[in-house]
């Protein structure tokens, strides 16, 4: 299979190099020193199962690529408005795009510009880094893709994702097409929104927040309000969801950052739009309130494009 990762960071690198050293035919789109070490090193995958190189593919020119089988979009959501156009010398008739970033409505751009292309909305989890240019790691006994087919879609994408799935089955990775894959990213969402948001928001890590009982009645009306922006969304999430993601972030003590956070801190931009600032407008659609995700947006979006 020809494959394109638009985003050589650790999600795409990940998943890329795990699919490349199956055999499949990978180039990342990468840039600066990350370009230049894997072309000249390949990519060295630091991994759980062990350490290893994997030969690819790189460039900085999409059309170089030309049509693939799969594209993956795995690059930060603040960086779509130029990478979603750079995709189109990739993306052919028979191209199945998935994305795996972060949110509950990142593949829509796609959607839009691709109207063609066989978009599969996906969550990745997965603890992984980039440790240095053409470096990536990988930490935990956590690693798995969910994917499937956007409402109302023909079957054909629901082929395709059980296509997609198997390959990377086949390459060692789990993954599973899922009949609702709204309901898959609604969860996760859920939980990594409220993690970057309150730790954002707070400026410190959620094992310190979660004790304390004014920051503990916060987290859990954070969830409350996302879980009801989901199901006014029409989103049939569990009816546990709260209590269920409040115990993961309990007993995961101090195992637990949020990418957010850590670029708030360095001054980096962040995926506040992707994250509450999505909650917003989607109880604003569904007419949900949402009072703590408007103050964690507002609050935090002066800092939205980075301070560096």
């Amino acid at each position: 299979m020809k494959v394109a990762v638009m985003g050589a960071g650790s999600i795409g690198g990940y998943f890329g190099g795990m699919l490349a050293r199956a055999g499949h035919d990978v180039t990342f789109i990468a840039r600066g020193d990350n370009l230049d070490a894997i072309r000249r090193d390949g990519l060295r995958m630091q991994t759980e199962r062990g350490n290893f190189t994997v030969p690819c593919s790189a460039t900085d020119r999409p059309a170089d690529v030309g049509p693939v089988d799969l594209a993956l979009l795995t690059t930060k959501t603040y960086h779509n408005a130029i990478a979603v156009p750079s995709m189109a010398p990739m993306v052919g008739p028979d191209t199945a795009i998935l994305c795996l970033q972060n949110g509950i409505d990142s593949y829509a751009l796609l959607v839009e510009a691709f109207p063609d292309a066989i978009v599969l909305p996906g969550a990745a989890y997965i603890e992984a880094g980039r440790s240095g240019p053409g470096v990536v790691t990988q930490a935990g006994d956590i690693v798995r893709i969910a994917t499937g087919s956007i409402r109302g879609s023909d079957t054909s994408h629901k082929q395709r994702a059980e296509t997609v799935c198997g390959a990377f089955r086949d390459a060692t990775v789990p993954a599973e097409a899922e009949d609702d894959i709204a309901v898959t990213l609604w969860t996760k969402f859920l939980f990594i929104t409220t993690m970057a948001g309150t730790s954002s928001l707070a400026r410190e890590y959620l094992r310190d927040l979660l004790p304390r009982p004014e920051w503990h009645k916060i987290i859990v009306g954070c969830m409350t309000e996302i879980e009801a922006a989901g199901r006014g969304s029409g989103v049939d999430l569990s009816p546990t969801i709260v209590a269920d993601t409040l115990d993961y972030m309990e007993s995961a003590k101090g195992a637990m950052s949020a990418s957010m956070h850590a670029d708030l801190l360095a001054g980096r931009p962040m995926e506040l739009e992707a994250l509450n600032g999505a909650v917003v407008r989607a109880g604003e659609s569904a007419g949900v309130a949402t009072p703590i995700n408007d103050v964690i947006y507002a609050a935090l979006k002066p800092y939205a494009q980075g301070t560096a």
